[in-house]
């Protein structure tokens, strides 16, 4: 696979990405990469997003440690959205501390 595949333009250069973990099949989380964070995903073995926030580059765990290990990459049908399976190095992937962002019922 590589980025000349996916529909960064149908989505205004942001593809969501949905975490997985690669032995459970845990959803850890979503977020959103450009063609770079996919990029330097790809060359490292290490999630990085693209932050809709402070509008830059950023290493999931670059700050607590607890980083995502890719071990597989797949695109959707429609090459719009990602699937990323991680073994995490660490003890959560939520900022809340929790193992996983999808712990609140509605």
């Amino acid at each position: 696979m590589n980025d000349m595949d996916l529909q960064f333009d149908k989505t205004n250069g942001l593809i969501p990405v949905i975490i997985q973990d690669y032995q459970d099949g845990s959803i850890y989380m979503l977020g959103y990469m450009n063609k770079e964070a996919l990029n330097i995903t790809m060359k490292t073995g290490r999630v990085y997003f693209w932050s809709r926030k402070t509008n830059k580059l950023w290493m999931k765990g670059e700050t607590s440690g607890n980083t995502l290990l890719v071990k597989k990459i797949l695109s959707d049908c429609d090459g719009d959205t990602l699937l990323v399976m991680v073994d995490l190095e660490g003890k959560n992937v939520c900022h809340t501390g929790n193992k996983t962002c999808f712990f609140r019922t509605l």
